[in-house]
């Protein structure tokens, strides 16, 4: 198959075809001038895009329990309280005996233990609720200098979703 063929078949332009014959994106030889294009490598290259869709996340009564959520049902309510947030939003916490942290990080970088503490008050709890499919989340007391509560129940929500595609 050559070029022009090719980029009809790929709905992209000839320049796009040669570009992918020269870079190894789809199998080609070079014949004289021209470029003798595999017709099952450029099946595939166009198919590609629809392979690489991300899957969508379901939020879901079974999903959230198995990321380790904890099932609430009363009076017709049916919750899943997520009471590891501080893993999935990226706090990594070590503590005393006392109970006091002794040694904190948020997203990989070091962090005091104050700033630490600050972080976990800035949300007092995360669940989803079953009866709308939403997640929610109540405001805490404080707010760190490190990240704020919108920037913390961002990585909340982006841990979550990982961790269920990760299933």
């Amino acid at each position: 198959m050559d070029t022009i063929a090719a980029a009809k078949q790929a709905g992209v332009t000839v320049a796009t075809i040669r570009t992918w014959c020269r870079r190894g994106a789809i199998t080609a030889t070079k014949t004289g001038r021209r470029w003798v294009i595999d017709a099952t490598s450029l099946a595939y290259r166009i198919n590609l895009p629809k392979l690489l869709r991300k899957a969508k996340v379901i939020f879901s009564v079974e999903t959230l329990t198995a990321i380790g959520g904890q099932l609430w049902e009363k009076n017709g309510m049916c919750r899943v309280y997520i009471n590891n947030w501080t893993e999935l939003a990226g706090l990594e916490l070590s503590y005393y005996n006392s109970g006091n942290i002794s040694a904190a990080a948020y997203r990989g970088e070091g962090i005091s233990n104050s700033q630490a503490s600050k972080i976990l008050g800035s949300i007092e709890k995360v669940w989803f609720d079953a009866a709308d499919g939403k997640l929610r989340f109540r405001y805490g007391y404080g707010e760190s200098r490190i990240a704020s509560r919108e920037q913390v129940w961002q990585n909340i929500v982006a841990g979550i979703r990982a961790a269920i595609t990760a299933l």
